[in-house]
């Protein structure tokens, strides 16, 4: 696939946009969870204002009224074209879509297709701790296939735990997170197609959470799944809600591949009455017309990237940090700081800093944390210099 270059068209890094003073005036989730001297660096929301076009669509709807029920297939239309543009995939077929409350929501209907209950569901940890959750609620079992060292899909694990879950003959899907959430990994076409041919060879439903897919940063492309040779009986999740903060305004596609278009007309017609009419309106314009804006963001988050790779070298050194291709997430290995299996707590307790705790994402989440690096400049290099502070303040403690 030839790469895309980005065009800012002008547009201002919407990451340097708001003040910590402005950004402390929000009442969601990431500014209400700790105390105000916390500096929160942790949940998947970015520190940006709205993208002007998501901002005129919603206001023009609460302008007319237009706050009723969802009706047709403009957000699968913005979708189709996105995707053909940025990912050089023109086969994305509106016809085998449907809308869905949110992704992972939309992930238990996807595996409620084609698995049943008790049936296994591999993951890949460390991974986004929704996917245990969700799969546990579902009535499903989870079977781990971790990652290997470099961050990557062990094909090898991949391949003998496909062999292990489907020995008796029972059902099993793959839930695969792509890009990956913790890591920022970007899996390649070649890993992808693998993962295909598993599938086939084995009899596992692949279905692909794919919310992170606009964020893949610098050279790196994304592939959707249902791309890829073989993967023609996948399905996949996709949202504009992570690449462009619209995580209160709900609103998700399943998209089938040509081999699981009937599968996905089976989904209860009730599932569609979830999404809210007034989402899918600011999802549509992010996609259709947000582009700019969310180039503009792309050079912001590689920039921090290597920001916080400096930062860390500096004032952290024992901090290992991998950059990732995609998502404005920063997966770190503090094992060698001496803080135990939490060190987000350690962070929180002697830096006021809060980050994500590895536990909670399964296999290799001990010792880690999770960053989210999609704030300004400054807030990063405050993050990091209250992390320095904490871990000397813990050593302290400990001696």
């Amino acid at each position: 696939m030839t790469r895309i270059p980005h065009d800012t068209s002008g547009e201002p890094n919407p990451l340097t946009a708001l003040s910590l003073d402005q950004l402390r005036r929000r009442t969601s989730m990431k500014w209400r969870t700790h105390p105000e001297d916390v500096l929160p660096v942790w949940v998947a929301e970015m520190d940006v204002p709205v993208a002007e076009p998501v901002v005129r669509a919603v206001t023009e709807a609460m302008r007319t009224g237009d706050t009723g029920y969802p009706a047709g297939t403009a957000y699968a239309e913005a979708l189709a074209a996105f995707a053909g543009k940025r990912w050089d995939w023109p086969e994305l077929a509106v016809e085998r879509t449907a809308i869905v409350p949110d992704v992972m929501l939309g992930v238990v209907e996807m595996l409620r297709l084609v698995t049943g209950q008790g049936d296994a569901v591999v993951v890949n940890p460390p991974v986004y701790p929704p996917f245990f959750d969700f799969v546990r609620h579902a009535e499903r079992r989870v079977a781990e296939a971790p990652l290997g060292a470099d961050a990557r899909l062990d094909l090898d694990v991949l391949e003998d735990t496909f062999r292990e879950v489907t020995a008796g003959g029972g059902r099993a899907a793959y839930l695969l997170c792509s890009p990956h959430n913790p890591t920022g990994t970007v899996h390649t076409a070649d890993e992808l197609t693998a993962v295909a041919a598993f599938a086939e060879r084995y009899g596992v439903r692949v279905v692909a959470d794919e919310i992170h897919a606009p964020l893949v940063l610098g050279d790196a492309r994304f592939v959707p799944y249902l791309s890829v040779p073989g993967g023609e009986r996948g399905l996949s999740l996709m949202s504009a809600s992570k690449a462009w903060n619209l995580a209160g305004l709900k609103a998700a596609l399943a998209v089938a591949g040509p081999g699981a278009g009937d599968e996905l007309a089976r989904m209860p017609e009730i599932v569609g009455h979830g999404p809210s009419h007034v989402g899918i309106l600011a999802h549509t314009a992010a996609l259709r017309d947000g582009t700019a804006w969310l180039d503009a963001l792309l050079a912001g988050l590689d920039a921090n990237r290597r920001l916080l790779t400096g930062l860390l070298a500096e004032h952290v050194p024992a901090v290992r940090y991998r950059p990732g291709d995609g998502t404005y997430l920063a997966w770190l290995d503090c094992r060698d700081l001496g803080l135990g299996d939490d060190p987000a707590a350690a962070f929180l307790a002697h830096g006021r800093v809060a980050l994500t705790g590895g536990l909670p994402f399964g296999t290799g989440g001990a010792g880690h944390a999770r960053l989210n690096l999609a704030t300004s400049p400054e807030v990063l290099t405050e993050a990091v210099r209250r992390m320095a502070e904490a871990a000397r303040a813990a050593g302290g403690a400990r001696g």
